[in-house]
């Protein structure tokens, strides 16, 4: 259709006068509204709007409810419904905050929203085996998108916890055992989750290293250990992301509880590191009113707690002179300026279509980058597509892949999870149910190899599961370790008799592969009798496809361990989960003293013990070196070095860079790179190392110090493979 010139004309003028419409009504919105406007920093629109709000409208932001039906009160009007709601202020455009649990997708508890479901991702140890910064941000992204599609603006998310003990039955929520690790992708998770207008808070600060009694234990331990390792995650974390939010834990720390504490909060989080956003409670924190004179700005989930502290006690307190006005409204100031610069206010949720299609291809990259090849005996893998039968064994994977409990877990769109009661007695009523994720790794392995005759057997009797492996050209087992929030495993053992499974098959079948699906490392007492071994994690929303893929070489594995596998629980700093067996509510101190900053592989290389399998490593179907390295020194210490791929495939390599002590009875990853090679490419790569990881925290002068001499480097790609060593001289310097 052809338009004339004065049609074209009018059009132009409507057009115009609709945008001239348009600003004039932003003009008298900044007008009547100064702190809608986008021009202003977040810090100057914090101001200026607090400057507009009484105490009443100051407390209404510094309290909210779990927004689902609890203790027979009705679900909060306005409410999405989920983890969190805090009510907005519609006079002053404040908008409601919509807080969803969501360390692995956008949760949706007690099934509150009928039918609604969202993207698994893989679990954080899945994340932090990538090594790679890219994926985590990816993951962020998604799952802010999914968030704010749903009517969600807060994401309960950015789990950043230490791996100190491998039996956390949180574990598969956080990002390993190294601080720069785990800092470095909680940042990147973070920061892309809030690049789409999403909250995301960082959690659980600090050292909720433990789900036994971790309400009432007490975690202990000096200053300086505390700064180099759990505190240096999150200060890492913090850094890279600026989260909106960060979520104070349950525990106490060196006596007084994470939610009620000067040190960690006031003078560390606020004083020291300058954090900018605010201090939420987790649910059911709250010790009492003086807590928010310690460092804690908003009650979550306040049902839990005894009284609704930050509500009319606040109230009273703020009228009597007990605290002050400045600090109820720099609790408000805090949260407003959060919201203003993630653009809550700017850029509401609106609720609309997902596309789980994509969306399930950003978690299935996750996955896949993520699994870790253990074991590869005689190339059993991967598998040709004109393998004739394959026997699969176990582990439900005719239906799915396991998922952790909890708060993180996540449930598919349209109701289609397998649901399986769990056996185990010590995990809390509201996570006693495991759930299986839709993608079945059998059905995924038909597809790929549509020639080949594939039989699933449950393995609920050893004698069946070993006469269908004997029969057949090669036997996967997939096993599994269930996890959840509220409960830590008792051993490193295979439950159920899945170990004594995997050595009956391996008996049968001298071609037997075990995909694990854990929440964390696990004793492998049949490792000598079977071929092969990959560690998938809880592989998310398409984790079926994904080990699939894996098994018949579609993708090349590049996953590294981001926790090491101890060979038993003797190796570890405190052999016996402290509380473990003792009622609700018991007091007990967990002395982190005993390891202090040597976290992991670092506690292994101090002992001289010899792990099941390293921090960093992983195998792969082609081959690497890592050559070339020289290092200089100075303010910082910068290296630089080749990778190359010498092997017939195209595979990624993960380079670590470990500072050394003399005997290497003490190091420290100061470094890592990511590198995707075709077969004979080699890249030069260059790491600069960050200051505090070539540092020690100096108590005494609160400052952290490096001390001038001479430091050894080693080049690796594990804890324990060091390839090439350098060294370098540092000056001295405290900062």
């Amino acid at each position: 259709m052809r338009f004339s010139s004065k049609t074209r004309s009018l059009t132009a003028i409507v057009a115009a006068l609709v945008l001239a419409s348009a600003v004039a009504s932003a003009a008298r919105v900044q007008t009547s509204l100064p702190w809608m406007n986008e021009r202003l920093s977040p810090d100057e629109r914090a101001a200026v709007l607090l400057s507009k709000l009484a105490p009443d409208d100051q407390i209404s932001l510094l309290h909210g409810q779990m927004a689902v039906p609890l203790f027979g009160k009705p679900m909060p009007k306005g409410a999405v419904g989920s983890a969190g709601f805090i009510a907005g202020n519609a006079k002053y455009r404040i908008p409601a905050l919509q807080e969803s649990d969501a360390s692995l997708g956008v949760a949706n508890p007690m099934n509150i929203r009928p039918g609604e479901g969202a993207t698994a991702l893989p679990s954080g140890l899945a994340v932090a085996s990538t090594f790679d910064p890219q994926i985590a941000f990816d993951d962020g992204v998604m799952l802010g998108h999914e968030a704010w599609l749903s009517g969600f603006n807060v994401m309960l998310a950015g789990g950043a916890n230490l791996a100190r003990d491998p039996r956390n039955g949180r574990n598969f929520e956080y990002l390993g055992e190294d601080p720069l690790l785990a800092g470095t992708l909680a940042g990147a998770a973070v920061k892309g989750t809030q690049s789409e207008h999403v909250i995301s808070t960082l959690k659980h600060f600090a050292l909720n290293d433990q789900e036994t009694l971790r309400q009432s234990l007490n975690a202990v331990i000096s200053d300086p250990a505390f700064r180099e390792s759990d505190l240096l995650a999150f200060q890492i974390a913090i850094e890279t992301g600026k989260p909106g939010a960060i979520m104070c834990a349950y525990n106490r720390v060196n006596g007084a509880f994470a939610c009620d504490n000067d040190t960690l909060l006031n003078e560390i989080l606020k004083r020291d590191w300058g954090y900018a956003g605010w201090v939420m409670s987790d649910w059911g924190a709250v010790p009492g009113l003086e807590a928010a004179s310690h460092g804690l700005d908003q009650q979550s989930g306040e049902q839990l707690d005894r009284a609704v502290y930050f509500g009319d006690p606040l109230k009273q307190a703020l009228m009597s002179g007990a605290i002050k006005p400045e600090r109820v409204a720099d609790m408000s100031r805090r949260i407003l300026r959060s919201m203003f610069a993630v653009g809550l206010f700017d850029y509401p949720p609106k609720q609309g279509k997902i596309d789980f299609d994509a969306d399930k291809q950003v978690a299935q990259r996750a996955a896949e980058t993520g699994i870790v090849l253990l074991k590869n005996e005689h190339v059993v893998l991967p598998l040709s597509k004109t393998v004739k039968r394959i026997a699969v064994i176990g582990g439900y994977a005719n239906l799915g892949v396991l998922s952790g409990g909890g708060s993180a877990q996540v449930l598919p769109p349209g109701g289609t999870e397998i649901r399986v009661p769990s056996r185990r007695g010590d995990a809390p009523a509201w996570a006693s149910t495991m759930i299986y994720q839709p993608s079945s790794p059998v059905a995924a392995m038909r597809k790929l190899a549509p020639n080949a005759a594939i039989d699933f057997d449950g393995g609920a009797y050893n004698s069946a599961a070993s006469k269908l492996a004997r029969g057949t050209d090669v036997a996967i087992v997939c096993a599994t370790q269930w996890m959840t929030e509220g409960a830590d495993a008792p051993d490193l053992s295979l439950p159920d008799g899945q170990d004594e499974l995997i050595s009956a098959v391996a008996a049968a079948n001298p071609n037997t592969i075990v995909v694990l699906e854990t929440g964390g490392p696990v004793a492998m007492p049949w490792l000598g009798q079977v071929k092969g071994v990959i560690e998938a994690w809880y592989p998310g929303a398409r984790g079926g496809e994904a080990i699939a893929d894996i098994l018949f070489g579609v993708s090349n594995p590049s996953g590294r361990l981001p926790i090491t596998f101890p060979r038993s629980v003797e190796q570890l700093p405190r052999p016996q989960i402290p509380g473990l067996g003792l009622p609700f509510g018991s007091k007990v101190d967990v002395n982190y003293n005993i390891e202090g900053a040597d976290v992991g592989y670092r506690w292994f290389a101090r002992q001289g013990l010899k792990p099941a399998f390293p921090f960093g490593f992983g195998l792969s179907y082609t081959s690497f070196a890592l050559s070339d390295l020289t290092a200089q020194g100075g303010k910082t210490m910068t290296a630089t070095f080749k990778v190359s791929n010498t092997g017939a495939r195209e595979g990624a390599e993960v380079a670590q860079l470990y500072l050394l002590s003399p005997n290497k009875r003490r190091q420290r990853l100061v470094g890592f790179a990511k590198v995707d090679l075709k077969p004979g490419e080699s890249k030069s790569l260059t790491i600069e190392a960050d200051r505090r990881l070539l540092a020690n925290y100096d108590e005494a002068a609160h400052k952290w110090r490096i001390n001038a001499g001479t430091y050894k480097l080693g080049l690796g790609n594990s804890s324990e493979n060091i390839e090439a060593t350098a060294e370098v001289v540092l000056e001295p310097a405290l900062f």
